[in-house]
């Protein structure tokens, strides 16, 4: 949703969905494959196999330990972000026989409760650079993660450390990343956001943006967001919105009113004037905030009228009013 104007939406009321962990599968495949990418010199050889013209057995056998590498069974993988995607990664890289650390400072219960028991859980990103043979990052670009990985953090990580980077590209500083690969620092970079600045780079490793590009995640993808969009456009409520927040009620009642509005002070209480001012009971409410947004949406025993629908609008703060039928 980062080429979506999501303020722009939320000031006209339009409420913008995503689909977290409808691809989580697919991405945790390729951050498994990356890290034998990362390990095996596996590009660099088919590069090398497929120039290969004649005698190539012989060839191969002569040539192949250029290409020579490291298993990843016993190292120790960093995984920074343990949501829908990091938690499958840490959990399917402890299964190949790998130490696992993770960091999450927003780690919510349930991606918890999905956790290996055995996942050693750090407090703070530097004790992730410290122990971590690998790092992989499963954050969203925020402006507290935009260039995370800069000169400052990659002197406290092992030497010949490797960085799996799937998620955006401004989360690592390619220039500090460049530098590191020279001195060796950093013994491979593999990312999935090509840039000008990283493609045919010695020690980079770039996919064309494959993580969700599989059969089975644009399946789930299109299907959950099909879901999200049926179940707020029948029945008002929103599940998996990036600007609005998440909120459902049963429906009940003869009536319902969905309304989209800033957080401020005293909209509750200007709502239920409205209906009392109207002689319109409430059957059911609820009242969700994120941010400087708000969500309402409230159940009546009566049908809906358009003079309830015209008064709350005319409510400062109030940016779009829908009638649930």
């Amino acid at each position: 949703v980062n080429n979506i104007p999501t303020d722009k939406c939320a000031e006209e009321g339009i409420v913008v969905f995503n689909t977290p962990g409808a691809n989580a599968n697919g991405v945790k495949e390729l951050t498994i494959a990356s890290l034998l990418l990362a390990s095996r010199k596996i590009t660099d050889g088919i590069n090398w196999a497929n120039t290969l013209e004649t005698d190539v057995a012989k060839q191969v056998e002569k040539g192949k330990s250029a290409f020579g590498g490291c298993e990843i069974q016993g190292k120790t993988l960093g995984v920074i972000g343990l949501g829908a995607i990091g938690g499958l990664v840490a959990n399917a890289a402890k299964s190949l026989g790998m130490k696992v650390i993770g960091c999450d400072h927003f780690l919510t219960v349930d991606a918890a409760w999905h956790l290996s028991r055995s996942i050693n859980k750090a407090s703070t990103y530097d004790e992730v650079y410290k122990e971590a043979d690998y790092i992989t990052l499963h954050i969203p670009s925020t402006p507290d993660t935009r260039g995370m990985i800069n000169a400052e953090a990659i002197a406290k990580m092992k030497d010949g450390v490797k960085i799996i980077n799937l998620s955006r590209a401004d989360l690592v500083n390619v220039a500090d990343i460049k530098e590191a690969l020279a001195s060796g620092k950093v013994s491979c970079y593999v990312t999935d956001s090509p840039t000008e600045e990283t493609i045919n780079c010695e020690g980079i490793i770039t996919t064309p943006h494959l993580g969700a590009s599989t059969n089975e995640s644009e399946d789930n993808c299109a299907v959950m967001a099909a879901q999200e969009l049926a179940s707020y456009l029948e029945t008002g409520d929103i599940l998996n919105s990036v600007n609005f927040p998440n909120c459902s009620l049963p429906m009940s009642g003869k009536g319902r009113v969905c309304i989209l509005h800033k957080n401020v002070p005293t909209m509750l209480t200007q709502f239920t004037t409205v209906f009392a001012d109207t002689k319109h009971n409430i059957a059911d409410l609820i009242n969700k905030s994120k941010k400087d947004l708000a969500y309402t949406i409230l159940n009546s025993d009566d049908i809906i009228t358009d003079e309830i629908v015209d008064k709350l609008n005319a409510i400062d703060g109030v940016l779009r009013v829908r009638v649930i039928k």
